[in-house]
């Protein structure tokens, strides 16, 4: 199965589904509050387990018992739940969230979900709760309306915000066989995400030798100053223009002012747009050297997302999701993110793949973090439609 071409999306009325959501909106937003009540920091899996519990209870109640469901346990993370819904066809749709959040236990205390007219606000309902439900509510509406939708593979992770260290294998896996992939993440002001930026996360660890800096300093090899020209090698290789951002974050080394330092060590985070950024940073990172003999460089890491680039099969589904929302008088736009996602990780494979289809607002990781509503229903109804495109 290849992506549909737009015009299929004449046979799919994206304005009743979106009348239909409608007339659902206060389930869909007590659905919200719901989740967003249960807190789900990435570093708790207490809380993460919980939280899980209640998000499977729910796809249940709402779209009925899955047809196998496998769950994935970590010791160290959040555990991630594939849930299998029939359908028509052979070759499924993967539909990808995470559940995990960058807020601590307790950020509820003070800061409670609210709404305000057309805006809900709380921790984590921006990123990303809000595209699940608007996901779990896109196929009830088709369902609803009588309509086929293809085979659905829905992937729920829980260490997403912690670069999925323990998902990524389970994510690859449960999208390499997919006709095209749709991340529920939140939209960039209004726009989804047709192309995201590789990031690369190093620590590069400097051995000097250690002396005292008053007496005997020629005898020792300052790894402090290795690493300082380290990080004027690493800054020089941003290139603004091929979209290419190194960053020393963090830098520690020495134990007194009055020694040579023995030790030194920096973190980087690197964001590229483009594989061949990607492999020229690769060769940088491979040939850093010391300048003084006695001293050595070593860089541990390496590429956590890979790039997701905008191939020709992401803007097919694109065009398939703008064709969608025109029938509701929206305008979709498509945008490039320096952030990434575990949608990096199915592009990477090759796959079609739509990323921010959730949740029209702003604010993540941010105390201003809110969703519309009404961009909910709105965006409930173009999934909607890109999903239903794939059964015709």
């Amino acid at each position: 199965m290849s992506v549909p071409y737009p015009d299929v999306m004449a046979r799919v009325d994206v304005a009743a589904l979106r009348g239909r959501l409608d007339g659902h909106r206060d389930e869909m937003v007590a659905d919200l509050v719901a989740y967003a009540e249960h807190e789900t920091p990435s570093d708790d899996r207490a809380l993460l387990a919980a939280g899980l519990a209640h998000v499977e209870g729910w796809v249940a109640d709402r779209l009925g018992t899955p047809a196998s469901r496998t769950r994935h346990g970590s010791a160290e993370h959040g555990d991630v739940l594939v849930l299998q819904l029939d359908g028509a066809g052979e070759r499924p749709l993967t539909l990808l969230a995470h559940y995990d959040t960058v807020w601590s236990a307790g950020t509820l205390a003070d800061w409670p979900v609210r709404i305000d007219g057309d805006r809900l606000t709380g921790p984590g309902v921006f990123d990303m709760k809000a595209g699940l439900v608007q996901a779990v509510w896109a196929v009830r509406a088709l369902r609803a309306a009588g309509l086929p939708h293809p085979p659905l593979r829905l992937l729920l992770n829980g260490d997403e915000e912690i670069g999925s260290p323990f998902s990524r294998p389970l994510i690859e896996k449960a999208c390499a066989d997919a006709a095209a992939v749709l991340v529920f993440e939140a939209a960039a002001d209004g726009a989804v995400k047709t192309a995201r930026k590789g990031v690369g996360l190093w620590d590069v660890r400097v051995r000097g030798v250690e002396s005292h800096a008053g007496l005997d300093p020629a005898a020792g090899a300052s790894a402090i100053d290795e690493l300082a020209r380290v990080v004027r090698t690493l800054h020089d290789a941003t290139d603004p223009d091929a979209g290419t951002n190194v960053n020393v974050g963090v830098v520690r080394g020495g134990t007194r002012s009055n020694v040579v330092a023995g030790a030194a060590e920096a973190g980087v985070d690197v964001r590229v747009r483009t594989t061949a950024e990607q492999a020229r940073i690769d060769a940088l990172m491979a040939g850093l050297r010391a300048h003084d003999p006695r001293a050595e460089v070593t860089p541990i890491g390496g590429w956590n997302r890979p790039v997701m680039e905008r191939s020709p099969a992401i803007a097919a589904v694109y065009a398939l999701a703008r064709a969608a929302a025109a029938q509701i008088g929206v305008d979709l736009a498509e945008t490039a993110v320096g952030g990434a996602s575990d949608g990096n990780f199915a592009a990477a494979l090759g796959r079609p793949v739509l990323d921010g289809l959730g949740a029209v607002g702003a604010g993540a990781h941010a105390r201003h973090e809110h969703v519309s509503i009404d961009g909910m229903v709105e965006r409930a109804a173009v999934a909607a439609g890109v999903i239903a495109a794939f059964a015709q």
